[in-house]
């Protein structure tokens, strides 16, 4: 039997080549070990850090004393590989001229790169740096790597700052939405079809939810300095048992994208006062993070970075750094809207770009 020889990362290699190493493992949430275990390989010989390993997350620290600690944070895993035959967004990672296709391109092993080059390259930083490359982020939150490091290992989380370098296009981006998720039913009769009178049609009593959906106009909430777009959409429908079956019953899946100056609990109080008169049930929720720019660190590392910030509408791990008390921003290599796709991809300009920038903050 051949044996495949462990996969080695020269971390002083150029930053965009690494990345591309970092893409041809294929690391799909819940497939992790092969990428942790390379991760682990290549910092444990570095003698300016202390390094640990939890399931597959690994971290990494300084202890030079400094007057402050920040937190450089990335997850290790992807979604899924694409399923339509020939798309460029896979494994192995494949070059066109200066753009490097490939899972997690830029969501997010960009940024991991950039976060183990600077392992290797900043013996000597302004500030005490901790280094976390997580599990499970691409899944359930249930399942998260770093929520899991917060009950098992919580001295390691504890900092003045925060960066996650989640793809943001070289911006700031503070803070994030939050989001949850409801199920609205909608109850009726069931009934043969030919003697539809005979009963109460649910999906038809459901127009009634979506066209108050629809008409709904969603709030823009200004923040500690930045404006966060809401949204609330029906995203999925079901209902109905046979082709010849008036139905008995609807369920829409909703979910809002609520700004940070509200809990989930609050958000949960709009949905239900828009959807009065129905059955509402929230399934799911995770809240929110306020910008922090006001923050001393924050605000140097906005002026190093030299980017005007912007507000982060999806939601980031950087809510669970602002719920254990540590402002956290997103900052990374590659276009947001172009993770997940068939043809995910960064220009490794972008990457080095961002490494420069960090450099630049922390030396």
């Amino acid at each position: 039997m051949i044996q495949t020889p462990p996969l080695e990362l020269d971390l002083t290699s150029d930053v965009a080549h690494l990345t591309a190493r970092l893409i041809d493992v294929e690391s799909v949430s819940g497939n992790e070990v092969g990428i942790a275990d390379a991760i682990e390989r290549a910092l444990r010989p570095l003698e300016h850090l202390e390094v640990i390993r939890d399931g597959d997350c690994v971290m990494a620290r300084t202890h030079l004393g400094r007057s402050e600690r920040v937190i450089l944070a990335g997850h290790i895993d992807t979604v899924p590989l694409p399923g339509v035959p020939g798309s460029r967004g896979t494994v192995p990672s494949s070059w066109e001229g200066e753009t490097l296709f490939g899972r997690g391109a830029t969501d997010m092993k960009g940024g991991v790169a950039v976060q183990l080059a600077l392992a290797a390259a900043l013996t000597e930083p302004t500030r005490d740096i901790t280094f976390i490359f997580y599990d499970h982020e691409e899944v359930e939150a249930s399942l998260s790597g770093l929520g899991r490091v917060a009950r098992s290992q919580p001295e390691w989380l504890r900092a003045d700052f925060a960066v996650l370098l989640e793809p943001t296009d070289g911006t700031v981006e503070g803070g994030c939405n939050g989001t949850a998720r409801f199920e609205v039913r909608t109850a009726g009769k069931a009934a043969h079809s030919a003697r539809a009178w005979m009963g109460v049609n649910a999906i038809h009593g459901a127009a009634e939810v979506l066209v108050r959906l629809r008409d709904h106009e969603p709030a823009t909430v200004h923040v500690d300095g930045l404006d966060y777009r809401e949204s609330l959409n029906a995203v999925r429908i079901s209902g109905g048992t046979a082709g010849n079956v008036i139905p008995d019953g609807t369920v829409i899946e909703v979910n809002y994208r609520f700004a940070p100056d509200k809990s989930p609990e609050q958000a949960e109080e709009h949905v239900r006062a828009l959807l009065e008169g129905f059955a509402v049930e929230r399934t799911d929720a995770a809240a929110g993070a306020r910008p922090g720019l006001h923050h001393p660190a924050a605000a140097a590392f906005v002026a190093a970075v030299g980017a005007e910030p912007k507000p982060k509408y999806g939601w980031t791990d950087v809510a669970r750094f602002s719920a254990l008390g540590v402002p956290a921003v997103n900052f990374g290599p590659g276009d947001p809207l172009l993770a997940h796709t068939d043809d995910e991809h960064v220009h490794a300009g972008a990457v080095r770009a961002c490494l420069q920038a960090m450099v630049t903050w922390l030396s």
